[in-house]
């Protein structure tokens, strides 16, 4: 006869880890020692983290749980748990709908699709707001990129942590006042992850997403109609956001260009920037002599006279401490 094995995590009810949240996470992670490839155990250690106020804790078991197993109903209530007290109610909604269709028999789902809803269309009565400090962030798009501003000014590029997924953001923050800021964002089209970069500035972070194709996103957030748009001469220079007010783009794409500029950088990052701006600034054949000379030398070269590099292969060039070797 086969002993059937009971996974550690039904040892774990939500009453009981609402009570010991922390002796609950504390005997959650000793299990998946043993047991790594436990959805369950992910699942309920993602609530103890939100009962804890973890959240970007949360949504990384809650993820880990659906990789482990898609079709896990209460994983995707975990994960549509984090983005309401982070007032992202469009990324909410739409894990709380991924989870009904697992599970339509559980009201739980309707009753926080509804409240989802009810907040979206303007009814805050049962929201609260939070103790951190309400952050501000605006975006704007280029052909190959989506840009997101988060105006939190003086953070150090340890206190943040950022995660891209297909069609999510995640960003947690530690704030200067030692509070935690958190933004996820279920976005509108898909972005390629691994080409997807942040970096801080003084007054701000900059959050630079690769687009998977040249389209025009009509917003930042929710769930594309797929009837694509593709850019425009005239649509380069409109900049959609999701905020309810009239903006000048021009003027706001003109002082983020300027606070760049006056940002004190250091090695690479200097040298980098001096970089950018002599391609920038330069003509044609500068700019063509640039491309040419980068690419044939493998990134060993990089010249910006189109008479000398023109006219010839560029060679690979390595420094002398250094060997070159092709992948």
């Amino acid at each position: 006869m086969t002993e059937t094995v009971e996974s550690p995590s039904t040892q774990f009810s939500d009453s009981y880890i609402s009570e010991n949240p922390q002796r609950s996470l504390e005997e959650l992670t000793e299990a998946l020692q043993e047991r790594s490839d436990d959805a369950d155990c992910y699942c309920q250690r993602a609530y103890a983290h939100i009962v804890l106020q973890n959240y970007n804790d949360a949504v990384l078991d809650a993820k880990r749980s659906l990789e482990l197993r898609p079709n896990n109903a209460n994983a995707f209530l975990r994960k549509g748990y984090v983005s309401v007290p982070v007032f992202n109610y469009i990324s909410a909604q739409e894990t709380f709908k991924q989870g009904q269709t697992l599970n339509s028999s559980e009201s739980t789902f309707s009753t926080w699709i509804k409240r989802c809803e009810d907040n979206l269309n303007g009814d805050f009565s049962e929201v609260t707001e939070p103790k951190s400090e309400r952050i501000k962030h605006d975006w704007y798009q280029t052909e190959s990129q989506v840009i997101v501003s988060l105006m939190i000014k003086n953070v150090q590029k340890e206190d943040i942590h950022v995660q891209f997924a297909e069609r999510e953001l995640n960003v947690n923050v530690k704030l200067p006042s030692g509070e935690i800021y958190n933004l996820m964002l279920f976005l509108f089209h898909s972005i390629v992850p691994d080409q997807s970069t942040f970096k801080v500035l003084s007054t701000k972070i900059e959050i630079k997403m690769k687009k998977t194709e040249a389209v025009r996103w009509d917003k930042l957030e929710g769930q594309a109609d797929y009837q694509l748009k593709h850019f425009t001469p005239d649509s380069l220079h409109k900049y959609p956001t999701s905020s309810h007010h009239t903006k000048n783009w021009d003027k706001l794409v003109g002082e983020i260009k300027e606070e760049e500029k006056n940002e004190n950088l250091e090695g690479d990052a200097a040298l980098n920037k001096l970089f950018q701006q002599i391609y920038s600034d330069g003509t044609d054949e500068v700019k063509r002599a640039m491309n040419k000379s980068f690419m044939e030398s493998g990134g060993t070269v990089l010249s910006t006279n189109w008479m000398d590099v023109g006219k010839r292969k560029v060679d690979v060039n390595p420094p002398d401490d250094m060997e070159w070797k092709k992948f």
